[in-house]
């Protein structure tokens, strides 16, 4: 499994928690040259399907543990996570889009790419990855002035 995780310039705390993902068939025997870009397309694919099945989770009422609830009250919110499917449809992700999106941000300059501490630059690269490689997506800050 890889490891994705997130980092700010300038933060001490993750952007994210880490996470794991599979790797990509190019890596798993598919063949063809992996690029930061369907590397990129991977990660966002990975997510999006990671967040759908977290909001189909959230529409089921589910029973609590006492330790669940003691957590959920120092936090101040103790929930179940049902939800009325009437009341509050879950959103649908455009999945081409937050590709397109991600891609953009990585060619404006909004975030840079390190893959096992070896920092890529160019969307068309070829990248190696190990099997527990760890991939960083380090947000860059902007000065003002």
């Amino acid at each position: 499994m890889l490891t994705v995780s997130g980092k700010g310039l300038g933060r001490r705390r993750p952007l994210f928690e880490d996470f794991s993902i599979p790797p990509p068939v190019e890596q798993t025997g598919d063949g063809g040259p992996l690029t930061l870009r369907d590397l990129i397309t991977h990660v966002v694919c990975q997510e999006v399907v990671a967040f759908e099945q977290r909001q189909q989770a959230r529409r089921l009422d589910r029973v609590l543990s006492p330790r669940e609830i003691g957590e959920g009250v120092a936090r101040g919110k103790v929930s179940p996570e049902g939800r009325d499917p009437k009341h509050a449809p879950p959103a649908k992700v455009d999945m081409e889009g937050a590709v397109a999106t991600a891609i953009e941000a990585f060619i404006d300059g909004l975030y840079l790419v390190i893959i096992d501490e070896l920092e890529y630059r160019e969307l068309d690269a070829i990248v190696r990855l190990g099997p527990d490689s760890r991939i960083t997506f380090l947000r860059l800050t902007f000065l003002a002035g």
